[in-house]
């Protein structure tokens, strides 16, 4: 027979004195609270917290029959439908619940004694359940409990992130012998699955974005990282941070404390905003002729607009695949891309199908670099190999491709001067001063 009231049973007595606890208290103003009080307080929270997910932890790994009752699939699929939360949140509890009843009981007892948050749990029981369990591989029942007890002792000096990294060499500390070969084994699998397993999708939002979805080899994904914080490397001059990114380049990777937000030009941004302008510049400047044969030719990127519009920057261009740009950017990217404009004129016919002389030259490039050192705007000083080569006299209206009508202006200040929002006047030294519109 079940209990006919919540006191019969001492977990249902607990959480209705925790319900009733948090009753009284929920009108009192942590505003007033001594620093010592709300650190105090801070420590407890999280002390307690961690001790009521322990215990929701074992319910949940007791509870399948409750999803059963009511046709579910599992306890967590029943939690969403009752509770109307984030599914993938429950099936994540669901998961390490599993996990230390069947077969990590120590990471259990220390989850439940609050020596074990439950984000170092779900870390230490990934890592254990990616142990080998093939016989063949040498890693016995009392190896596994070895790397356990191993792991949920160093959860006193270390997070999840550094634990789950513990982990994928735990062999290494408590089976060395073990350790070369599987991890080998380990290794080639996960560059197996990776290469099979790569994906890219590229998806029009509508509203002049596209949204990109890429599943890619680690070592590629790092390498890729690496490039664009070689590119976001400047804009990092004038923050005062000194960490530096996993390329050694200057930019703050993604868990470093300068990795939310850094100063370009006065202007914040964060370090996701600057990896994706980071990945445009580096599609920008890839060498065409290095690109595979398309057609006969190598890949360009093929503009159609009136004659007019290019001219005076003003109205649209269409490119091969039918999306539209503005003027103003497709003349921005005739300063450096690899394109072939189909400039129309007032009757639609073709008047001009290429100019390839219209790029500087590797040579041209290191005499501006010579001549200018740092991007010409006004005040700014990226360094000259960080900066593009943009026309005076724009090639679309007769500019030479020359070191008189050359200078070199850095991704943000080359986007500006092709920005219809600004204003740019040349001043006497050769600088290039800007303007918002009025």
């Amino acid at each position: 027979m079940e209990p006919s009231s919540s006191s019969e049973h001492p977990v249902l007595a607990c959480t209705d004195a925790i319900v009733a606890a948090l009753r009284d208290v929920a009108g009192a103003d942590p505003l007033f609270m001594t620093v010592a009080q709300k650190r105090q307080a801070l420590l407890a929270l999280d002390q307690a917290t961690t001790r009521l997910h322990a215990l929701q932890l074992r319910v949940t790994a007791a509870s399948a029959d409750v999803a059963d009752a009511e046709g579910h699939r599992d306890i967590a699929a029943w939690l969403t439908a009752r509770t109307r939360g984030h599914r993938a949140t429950h099936r994540r509890t669901q998961c390490l619940a599993n996990a230390i009843e069947h077969r990590w009981h120590a990471l259990g007892r220390a989850l439940d004694e609050g020596r074990v948050n439950p984000d170092q749990g779900h870390a230490i029981a990934r890592a254990l359940d990616d142990l080998p369990t093939d016989p063949a591989s040498g890693v016995t029942s009392v190896i596994r409990h070895q790397a356990e007890s191993h792991l949920v002792a160093q959860a006193r000096h270390f997070g999840p992130a550094e634990l789950a990294r513990l982990g994928a060499k735990i062999l290494e500390v408590v089976a060395p012998d073990l350790f070369e070969d599987t991890e080998r084994k380990k290794l080639l699998d996960e560059e197996r699955r990776a290469r099979t397993g790569c994906t890219m999708s590229i998806r029009d939002l509508g509203d002049g974005t596209a949204l990109i979805k890429a599943r890619v080899p680690k070592s590629v994904a790092t390498r890729l990282q690496s490039t664009l914080e070689a590119f976001t490397s400047p804009r990092q001059r004038g923050t005062g941070s000194s960490s530096t990114g996993a390329s050694g380049s200057g930019a703050p990777g993604p868990g470093s404390s300068n990795a939310g937000a850094s100063s370009l030009l006065g202007e914040k941004v964060p370090y996701p905003t600057r990896l994706g302008r980071a990945f445009c510049a580096l599609l920008e400047g890839l060498d065409p002729s290095r690109l595979p044969l398309h057609g006969g030719d190598a890949t360009t990127l093929v503009l159609t607009m009136d004659l007019t519009a290019l001219l005076e920057g003003l109205g649209t261009a269409t490119l091969q695949n039918g999306e539209r740009i503005s003027a103003g950017e497709a003349r921005r990217l005739a300063c450096t891309a690899k394109l072939v404009p189909a400039v129309l004129g007032t009757a639609s016919e073709p008047l001009d199908l290429g100019r390839s002389a219209r790029l500087f030259s590797p040579a041209q490039r290191r005499a501006l670099a010579v001549r200018d050192k740092t991007c010409r705007a006004a005040d700014c000083d990226i360094p000259a190999t960080w900066c593009e080569a943009h026309h005076l006299t724009p090639w679309s209206a007769g500019g030479a491709t020359d070191l008189a009508d050359g200078v070199l202006l850095c991704s943000h200040h080359h986007h500006r001067i092709h920005d219809d929002r600004y204003l740019h006047k040349r001043l006497p030294n050769g600088d290039i001063r800007y303007a918002r519109r009025r």
